[in-house]
C-alpha cells in the first residue's frame, strides 16, 4: 500500500508523525512524505537546506520525503506565523502534485496539527490522485484560535468554522487524537467518519537506557523533569510558582529538558527570583531522553486551563508513560483522566501552582517502591493503549479498508463498512 504522509511539519524537526511513518514503513507501507523546509521551533531554516527550494530525499529509513518552498516561521509574532502557514499550503497545493507526479498514492494521510488548513492541500491531491483523504485532527478548530486568543472576532471565528466544515467534509475518514474531539470533530463532519486514534508513544523513548553514560547526568536528590516544548500552553509560569514554593525542601529540583518561544522568559524569570532549584537543561535529541528520563524521580506535564486544552492528551504523556516514571499531571480533561486510569503518577488541576506542589511533595514522601509501582502501572498502560506497532497496524487495516471501498465505489465518499476500534 502506499501511504502518502502530509505534513507542514517533518524530520529533522520533532514530530510524532516521523515515527508514525517508520512504523507504517515497518507495517508494510510504502511511505511518501510531502512537507516543507524545516525550521520548527527556532523559527529558521535548517542548515543544509533552503526556505526557497523544492527537494526530494532520502529518509535513513529508505522512503523519499518531497520538499516544497515556504516562509520561515523566524521569532515570532502573528503576521510571520501566518505567512508562514499559508506560504506551506500555497506550495503544497500548487507544486505538490508536481513533485509527485507519476507516483501511485492509494491513501492520503493528513497530520493535522494547526493550522488544519493544511488539509486544503489534501483534498487537492485527493481530487488529483483519486485516493481516499484521512486526516488526523490534532487540535480543535476554531476553538483553539479562540482559546489561545489569536482569532477573536466572533466573524472571523465564524468564517474559520465554515471554511473547517467543508475540509472535514471532503475528507473519507476523520481520526481524533483525543476522545473528547471525537464529538466536536463530528458535528461539523457532517456524514464524515469520525473515529478515535490517540498519539502512539515516542519510539525513542521507549528503548531502555544503554550502559553507556546519559547526556545528561542529574544531580542528587529528588529531581522532577519536565522534557518538551517550553511554550506558551505548558504554563511554565505555574511550574516556577510551583517550584518557589518548595525551596525550603532542599532535596527537591525542577530539571527542564527542552526549548522554545518562552525559554528566554524562563532564564530571566529564574534569575530575577533568585530561584535555585530549578535547572534549565537544554535541549537534547529524543535519543538521548530514555537516559535522562531513566534518572528522574518524577516527571512533570503541564498545561494552561482552559476547554480546548482540557479535551487533549498531551503526547509527553505517551512518553512518560513508556518510560515507566511516575507522573505529576498538572493539568484538567483527557491527560488527567489518562494518568489517573493508568495508575502512574499523581494530578493537580491546571494553573493551581499550590496544588502542583502538594502533588510533588506526595510522591516525594510515597517513597522509592510505591514510585516505581506508578511507574510500572503506567508503562502496563501505555503497552495496552499506546503501543507504536499495534497502533501502526489499525491504521493500515483502516487505509486498507478505505482503499477497497474507493475502486469498489469510484465516489470516495468514506462510508466504510468496518468500524475501526483501537
Amino acid at each position: 500500500m502506499n501511504v502518502l504522509i502530509l505534513s507542514q511539519h517533518y524530520w529533522p524537526e520533532t514530530f510524532r508523525i516521523n515515527e508514525v511513518a517508520e512504523s507504517l514503513q515497518r507495517a508494510g507501507c510504502q511511505v511518501r512524505v510531502l512537507t516543507g523546509q524545516p525550521n520548527y521551533p527556532e523559527g529558521t531554516i535548517f542548515p543544509g537546506y533552503r526556505a526557497g527550494a523544492m527537494t526530494t530525499e532520502r529518509h535513513p529509513m529508505g522512503y523519499t520525503i518531497h520538499r516544497v518552498p515556504l516562509c520561515p516561521r523566524g521569532r515570532g509574532g502573528a503576521k510571520r506565523l501566518v505567512a508562514n502557514y499559508l506560504s506551506f499550503l500555497f506550495s503544497a497545493s500548487v507544486l505538490g502534485p508536481w513533485s509527485l507526479r507519476g507516483q501511485r498514492i492509494d491513501v492520503i494521510f493528513v497530520y493535522g496539527t494547526s493550522p488544519i488548513l493544511q488539509a486544503i492541500a489534501g483534498i487537492i491531491l485527493k481530487w488529483i490522485k483519486g485516493a481516499p483523504l484521512v486526516t488526523w485532527v490534532q487540535d480543535l478548530w476554531p476553538q483553539s484560535l479562540e482559546v489561545t486568543g489569536f482569532v477573536r472576532n466572533p466573524r472571523l471565528l465564524g468564517v474559520v468554522a465554515t471554511v473547517v466544515r467543508w475540509i472535514y467534509r471532503r475528507n473519507d475518514l476523520l481520526l481524533a487524537q483525543s476522545q473528547a474531539f471525537v464529538p466536536a470533530i463530528q458535528t461539523m463532519a457532517g456524514r464524515t467518519p469520525v473515529e478515535y486514534h490517540p498519539n502512539p508513544g515516542e519510539l525513542a523513548f521507549i528503548q531502555p537506557a544503554t550502559d553507556t553514560a546519559p547526556a545528561l547526568v542529574l544531580p542528587d536528590g529528588f529531581n522532577v523533569v519536565f522534557a518538551g516544548n517550553f511554550g506558551t500552553v505548558q504554563a511554565l509560569d505555574t511550574v516556577i510558582d510551583a517550584a518557589e514554593r518548595l525551596r525550603a525542601h532542599a532535596d527537591i529540583r525542577f530539571v527542564l529538558v527542552g526549548s522554545g518561544s518562552r525559554g528566554p522568559w524562563l532564564a530571566e524569570e529564574i534569575e530575577r527570583r533568585g530561584i535555585e532549584n530549578v535547572v534549565l537543561a537544554g535541549r537534547f535529541p529524543p535519543q538521548a531522553m530514555p537516559g535522562i528520563l531513566s534518572q528522574a524521580d518524577a516527571v512533570l506535564v503541564s498545561l494552561t486551563r482552559g476547554e480546548i486544552l482540557g479535551q487533549v492528551v498531551p503526547s509527553k504523556i505517551q512518553a512518560y508513560l513508556a518510560a515507566g516514571r511516575p507522573i505529576v499531571a498538572s493539568l484538567d480533561g483527557e491527560g488527567a483522566r489518562v494518568v489517573l486510569e493508568a495508575g502512574a503518577g499523581v494530578t493537580a488541576p491546571a494553573e493551581d501552582a499550590q496544588a502542583l506542589a502538594e502533588g510533588i511533595l506526595r510522591l516525594h514522601a510515597a517513597g522509592p517502591e510505591a514510585r516505581q509501582a506508578m511507574g510500572d502501572s503506567g508503562r502496563r498502560y501505555y503497552e495496552q493503549h499506546f503501543d507504536p506497532e499495534r497502533l501502526a497496524e489499525r491504521l493500515v487495516r483502516r487505509f486498507r479498508d478505505l482503499a477497497v471501498l474507493r475502486r469498489k465505489s469510484g465516489t470516495g465518499t468514506g462510508d466504510a463498512e468496518e468500524t475501526y476500534k483501537p
